[in-house]
């Protein structure tokens, strides 16, 4: 089978929720790491069969394909076109699939993959609240279908982190321990200019705005987010805005256009698990993932499982019984942050650079999305 391989990746800092990217158009946002990825890598833009960018909440600024309108906005030629995928939290990383797919089935040789999320000023569940504010159904929660099947109980991801904490009896210091080592690792990260490389600085902003120094007594005092819950904003990923871009690039684009890959990827799926607690498809997607390459976790080098929730990581981990050094090495979306759309492409920018870092071989990516999914990626670096 043709090979796809990731040529280059880079990402704008994450901005925190109404804080130096907040004021930055969405269309802008998501140009800005696509002409930063243009321009690391030299490429020719007019030899770019496709561009595939992630995003939720399609509306306002993010509307209309907003993959089509960031290409045009970093200058990139009209005849390239550009489409947009929606997997929910898992969207960029769709993209990356989708954009090596295309390479892979031998119909295209080079495509941007990214995401792009504007969080500050198109808040999560935009789509849903716009269509109940016109008069429009509430989405499929109102389906007779739906109804018929699953119920009319409160589907939401903060039930779902609650529902994860409950079955795999996760405790609140649980989760605010695992909150406060990922700040620490993603400020020592930062400390340690590991993110320089991946990140293209925004005017003067040059580093995440997330990460912060743990205050155990505010942690402690926090409210939980569902009554009689465990769930706090602490052990929550953060909302925010960032972008991200790679180029996949083919075996034959790469010979043509002299690029050197930086890894290759050597497998992607997607599963599924219940939709009512949503957040816990990433345990059966990464074992489907290890029995489909004949691989274990012991050979994987790194893994970035996005921090929607720590129970989402604990739960993960009490299954899968990994070793937590591997994994989210530099801090997750607690610290760091989760711009929706942009979140996959923004953790392979950060697992490809951090096996670089360490001369790491094999790193596995996958996340929790909307309706109980989960993508997994494994790559090789080259």
């Amino acid at each position: 089978m043709p090979e796809a391989y990731i040529v280059d990746a880079v990402r704008t800092p994450v901005g925190k929720r109404g804080g130096g990217l907040a004021e930055v158009h969405p269309a802008d946002l998501g140009a800005l790491s696509i002409r930063a990825l243009l321009d690391r890598t030299g490429v020719d833009p007019g030899a770019v069969d496709d561009v595939v960018v992630g995003n939720v909440d399609s509306v306002g600024g993010q509307a209309g394909d907003i993959a089509r309108t960031c290409w045009l906005v970093a200058g990139g030629p009209e005849h390239v076109p550009g489409t947009t995928v929606d997997r929910q939290c898992g969207s960029a990383q769709q993209a990356i699939h989708f954009a090596a797919q295309g390479v892979m089935s031998g119909t295209q040789d080079l495509v941007v993959a990214g995401g792009v999320q504007q969080m500050s000023q198109i808040p999560i569940s935009s789509a849903m609240t716009l269509a109940a504010d016109l008069g429009f159904p509430d989405p499929f929660t109102t389906s007779p279908g739906w109804l018929a099947r699953y119920g009319d109980g409160e589907v939401s991801q903060f039930r779902g982190a609650e529902m994860i904490a409950e079955r795999w009896g996760i405790t609140r210091d649980d989760m605010e321990e695992f909150a406060v080592e990922s700040h620490t690792r993603a400020l020592k990260a930062a400390a340690d200019g590991r993110f320089d490389a991946e990140i293209a600085a925004v005017g003067d902003m040059t580093r995440d705005e997330g990460p912060r120094e743990p205050n155990w007594d505010k942690i402690r005092s926090l409210p939980t987010l569902v009554e009689g819950g465990r769930i706090t904003a602490a052990m929550a990923s953060q909302i925010s805005d960032a972008s991200a871009a790679l180029l996949i690039a083919s075996e034959q684009a790469v010979a043509d256009h002299g690029l050197t890959p930086r890894a290759r990827i050597h497998h992607m799926s997607v599963r599924g698990d219940d939709p009512l607690m949503m957040l816990s498809a990433p345990i059966p997607a990464t074992r489907h993932a290890l029995e489909r390459t004949g691989m274990t976790l012991d050979q994987i080098d790194a893994v970035e499982i996005n921090e929607a929730f720590a129970s989402v990581v604990l739960a993960w981990a009490k299954e899968l019984d990994p070793d937590m050094e591997r994994v989210n090495p530099n801090g997750g979306a607690i610290a760091l942050g989760h711009p929706l759309g942009a979140t996959g492409a923004r953790l392979m920018t950060t697992l490809l650079g951090h096996l670089e870092q360490t001369g790491g071989r094999w790193g596995l990516q996958t996340m929790c999305e909307g309706g109980g999914q989960a993508n997994v990626t494994i790559i090789e670096r080259l």
